[in-house]
């Protein structure tokens, strides 16, 4: 949702979009992360990706979820240009 707002924005400015979906990367894994910037060079980074998993399973497992999401946080904010 908020990801697929920000590309249209962008696409309407005629920025050139970059995407990484969980079958190319996963942005909890630094070295994946490391790969892909270092193969796409981005000028920018918008990162709105997060594990979600809807209300039960934020509910039972909420620092599984906190924790992923640092995490991949981190290698994005990390290996940004």
């Amino acid at each position: 949702m908020v990801g697929s707002a920000i590309v249209r924005r962008l696409a309407s400015e005629g920025c050139e979009i970059l995407t990484a979906t969980r079958a190319e990367v996963d942005l909890r894994r630094e070295d994946e992360v490391e790969a892909w910037m270092r193969k796409n060079r981005p000028d920018a980074v918008f990162l709105a990706a997060a594990r979600v998993g809807g209300m039960l399973v934020n509910a039972t497992s909420p620092a599984d979820f906190l924790y992923d999401n640092l995490i991949l946080q981190a290698n994005v904010i990390q290996r940004s240009p």
